[in-house]
């Protein structure tokens, strides 16, 4: 199971996304003009046209979301089988690629859909008074979603209230946040971190860490009242896990470091508004030369994580000050993308099932829109 629980936040480790074996991306330090790509000749879009490629991918994308949905009788969306059984966080997933994509709940081209999403994750609200997990987002049949999927869950509720805080749903979102904000508040460890089950102040890991924190960055921009006790905490814990190579690791007491922790780690910080200084700078630099080394190899080490990895890569650059980083990477990692889209609009490859696998693609795919309030510099 914890296995399990470490493949939800990072993508599926079995299974190596098909966009990574395609022909080696090759950056190199960003030049003056970033937009002055190679012509192929192997089918993938022009440079001209990767952004007009990108958004169509998009929307194909997003459409198999809502076929997806479509499916299902209650507004979330199909998920993996046995360990890959996540409905809640692959719901949440769907429902902010989903709004990345121009919707929300009842409005926009998929707004329906946006809105059945974010009902199914209301009524999984623990809302017994009294309840030690009040405000805990789950679902009973779902054993492997847990803190990380409270923390997307939180997440989507926090930019569906952002984005429509007086429709009918406004109360409701509102106040659902508020319980939510709660439970992480109330969870975190003594050591700054989070653990897999909501009250566990013991244990504590890297990748939950991560969700819980930019869900609350999240529900503060939505206006919702955060504890920053909790905050200067949890980026304490984060400035800890860090190696003098730039690295982070997997938890304060494990030496396991890898990209996806490291770029997650540095989205993290920016989240909680630390911008600059020498632990985002180490943390930077390992990102790019790492990223660098492998896309420049012959033979590259394929990403444990491949869809985890490549949100946060993406975020990581977005929001770093020389956007030259995410303009060359972006255009790359598009083409990949674009030319390993099924034809249903879906991607593949993970044990979360084909949703997880295509709402984190289409998150990647519509961050320069700056639609979705985290994505917006």
């Amino acid at each position: 199971m914890l296995a399990a629980l470490v493949g939800l936040a990072a993508g599926a480790p079995e299974a190596p996304d098909a966009a990574w074996t395609a022909a080696p991306l090759r950056l190199e330090e960003p030049p003056d003009d970033v937009g002055a790509l190679p012509r192929t000749d192997d089918g993938l879009p022009q440079e001209s046209s990767v952004e007009a490629a990108a958004t169509e991918a998009l929307e194909r994308g997003l459409a198999f979301l809502v076929a997806q949905q479509a499916t299902q009788p209650d507004g979330s969306f199909p998920t993996g089988a046995s360990d890959g059984y996540a409905p809640v966080a692959v719901t949440a997933l769907a429902g902010l690629a989903l709004m990345a994509g121009g919707s929300s709940p009842d409005r926009g081209p998929h707004g329906e859909a946006v809105a059945d999403a974010v009902d199914y994750l209301l009524a999984r609200v623990d809302g017994s008074r009294g309840s030690p997990t009040l405000g805990y987002l789950a679902a009973e049949s779902d054993l492997v979603s847990r803190m990380h999927g409270h923390g997307y869950a939180t997440l989507a509720l926090a930019q569906a209230y952002a984005q429509s805080p007086r429709s009918r749903r406004g109360e409701s979102l509102g106040a659902a946040l508020e319980a939510a904000v709660r439970l992480i508040e109330d969870s975190q460890g003594a050591e700054g971190g989070w653990y897999y089950s909501p009250g566990d102040r013991i244990a504590h890991e890297g990748s939950v860490t991560i969700t819980q924190v930019q869900a609350l960055r999240a529900a503060h921009n939505a206006g919702v009242h955060v504890d920053t006790r909790v905050i200067a905490k949890a980026v304490r814990y984060v400035e800890r896990s860090q190696n003098e190579d730039g690295m982070f690791r997997y938890a304060l007491d494990r030496d396991e470091t890898s990209v996806a922790l490291t770029d997650a780690a540095v989205s993290t910080l920016k989240a909680t508004g630390v911008y600059d200084g020498p632990y985002l700078k180490r943390g930077m630099d390992a990102l790019w030369t790492r990223v660098l080394a492998r896309n420049e190899s012959e033979r590259p080490r394929l990403p444990k994580w491949p869809f985890y990895e490549r949100l946060y890569v993406g975020q990581a650059l977005w929001q770093h000050r020389d956007l030259r980083l995410f303009e060359q990477w972006y255009r790359e990692e598009a083409r990949a993308l674009i030319t390993r889209q099924r034809e249903d609009g879906s991607w593949g490859g993970s044990v979360f099932g084909d949703s997880y696998a295509t709402a984190m693609n289409c998150l990647v795919l519509a961050m320069p829109l700056e639609l979705l309030p985290i994505f917006q510099r």
